[in-house]
């Protein structure tokens, strides 16, 4: 019998497989299709402080081996995430969820932590600091270390929950990013957030998308994913939540074996509904095969 068992500071997952953020909704609606709560968590829509409709139309685009959005953070407010979409959610699932925060300046940042960590059925906050800083030219919290860390350290301040930096692919040193949220006190990493990409179309002679460029995740980004979790699980002790391309049982062990505690299922939520469950489901035969008794046996095992 295999153990697919993992811990993320100190919260264990019955499995590592986790939906990422802005792939799952609220979870509740695809409570619909299978029992959810096999899920080892889930990672709930990226929220903001005020209601956002996201980026005009058309903000999605089909890519070869995977997709381009610039959805553009579309979520209804902190407000009603805590008033109405957490209470929904407790009703079918019923483990500790991880609260994806993102924010367009550190005051955003440090009110959403700070109210969310107080929600029972958090356990991990997850801090998307790919978003602009509005105070700084627009450039991203998470392309230097510095501002990555002053995020780390003021979130730290308000919050009780283990908080999990969620960083950027579109940088030039990801190992020193996460070093200096390590130093700021961040409990874990997560890794990775879409790459930068954009699609023209031939017949008008635009961009496909309103937004010109979009993020550019599924199976295409796998390669340059395991490559970061690698990177930084050499870098820092904290534990990492790995996540870019992964649609398969083999992914989460390959992801796993670069690095990651847990692995986050992004555009093949997408592509099929089922797709989580289905990799749950894989992963014992799939061990068996491989001579992996428990899973937790394995994370960073390539190194």
């Amino acid at each position: 019998m295999v153990d697919t068992k993992v811990t993320l500071s100190g919260l264990t997952l019955d499995n590592p497989v986790i939906p990422a953020s802005g792939t799952f909704g609220f979870g509740y609606e695809f409570a619909e299709i299978y029992d959810i709560d096999i899920l080892g968590s889930l990672s709930f829509k990226g929220t903001t402080r005020e209601p956002r409709f996201g980026n005009p139309t058309p903000r999605i685009a089909e890519c070869p081996s995977g997709m381009l959005n610039a959805v553009g953070l579309q979520n209804p407010g902190i407000d009603k995430v805590i008033e109405e979409e957490l209470p929904k959610l407790r009703q079918v699932f019923h483990k500790p969820v991880v609260a994806n925060i993102s924010g367009f300046s550190i005051d955003e940042y440090v009110e959403c932590c700070g109210r969310i960590d107080q929600e029972e059925q958090v356990g991990i906050i997850e801090v998307n600091i790919s978003c602009p800083n509005v105070h700084n030219g627009g450039m991203s919290f998470g392309t230097s270390p510095e501002s990555a860390a002053e995020v780390t350290r003021q979130v730290k301040a308000v919050t009780t929950k283990p908080v999990y930096m969620k960083l950027s692919p579109n940088v030039t040193d990801i190992a020193a990013i996460a070093q200096a949220c390590e130093e700021a006190g961040a409990d874990g990493i997560s890794l990775i957030n879409t790459l930068m990409g954009m699609r023209i179309d031939l017949r008008r002679r635009v961009p496909v998308l309103k937004n010109v460029t979009g993020g550019l995740s599924g199976p295409a980004v796998l390669p340059v994913a395991l490559r970061m979790v690698w990177q930084v699980y050499e870098a820092v002790s904290v534990p990492i939540i790995g996540m870019g391309g992964v649609s398969t049982a083999r992914d989460v062990i390959e992801m796993m074996l670069a690095g990651a505690t847990a692995v986050e299922v992004g555009a093949a939520n997408l592509k099929n509904p089922l797709a989580a469950k289905e990799i749950i489901e894989k992963l014992p035969p799939l061990m068996e095969e491989l001579g992996i008794g428990r899973l937790s046996d394995i994370i960073g095992g390539a190194h």
